[in-house]
């Protein structure tokens, strides 16, 4: 029997507003990010997840 992954979660913090770059300021995907993800399997969701991770650590955001 094939064992179904768990779907990646998503990194909304319910903090929703978008920068002048239409990057949210909570999550920091991009707004067509945030509508595709629904839609996108586990390899896509992780690669959004590594592009979010850089974005806010260009801005400083990381500790």
């Amino acid at each position: 029997m094939e064992r179904r992954e768990r779907p990646v979660a998503s990194p909304c913090v319910s903090i929703c507003a978008l920068d002048e770059d239409d990057i949210c300021t909570g999550c920091q995907r991009t707004v067509a990010e945030i509508t595709r993800w629904g839609r996108m399997d586990n390899d896509e969701r992780r690669e959004v997840l590594k592009r979010c991770h850089e974005r806010a650590r260009v801005k400083g955001l990381l500790h």
